[in-house]
Parts: structure tokens; sequence; C-alpha cells
């Protein structure tokens, strides 16, 4: 029996919406208790996409699903700090807003009478 995966996929979507209440409080490249706050929900959402089975990512095929694990990866083991922070702003900025539609669209698919 497979396990459910609508809870990663809502884990995701959680972690979305603290990025976004993190930024709303600040620059998380200025701040280090912001940009902290940040690395650690993008964890937490990475990790929570390796939950999610194959014939639900592939509704999504433009997402980078690996390069999401290997960033999740890097945020886990880079323990020195190297990390850029204007970096990780520009992957919330670009990269979160079609990942937040595609988990959106599996939920939706796999309930349709759901209203997101």
């Amino acid at each position: 029996m497979n396990k459910p995966w609508e809870p990663y996929a809502l884990h995701v979507l959680d972690a979305i919406a603290k990025i976004r209440r993190i930024q709303s409080r600040g620059d998380i490249a200025e701040d280090d208790i912001l940009y902290d706050a940040a690395l650690r929900n993008l964890q937490t959402l990475a990790e929570a996409t390796q939950q999610l089975p194959d014939r639900q990512k592939a509704l999504c095929p433009d997402i980078p699903w690996r390069q999401i694990s290997g960033f999740r990866n890097i945020l886990v083991h880079n323990y020195l700090g190297e990390i850029d922070p204007l970096t990780i702003a520009a992957v919330i900025d670009t990269h979160l807003p079609a990942l937040e539609d595609c988990i959106r669209t599996m939920l939706q698919e796999a309930d349709p009478r759901s209203s997101g």
C-alpha cells in the first residue's frame, strides 16, 4: 500500500506560505534571522517534494524536481554558510510561484471537487 502523498503536497504549500510571510517582514538578504527562517522552510519544502510520487510530478514536467532535491542537499550540508542570500532570494522569487501552482494542480487533479 502506498502512503498518501497529499500531506507532503500540503506541507510544500505551507512552507511557501511561511516563506512569503518571512519576506513580508523584511529583506532576507539583509536580515540573518529572516534568511535562516527562509532557508529552513526551503529545506522542509524540498524534503517534502521528495515524497511526491513520480506520477504526480509528471503533471508538471517544467518543475526541476531533481534540482530541488539537489538544492535541499546543498541547504542541509553546506555548514560553512557559503550560500549566497541574493541567490536564495532569487530562487524564492523565480521558482516558488511555479512550484506552488504545480502543487495546487496536483491536489486539484487528485480531488477535482476541491476548489484550490
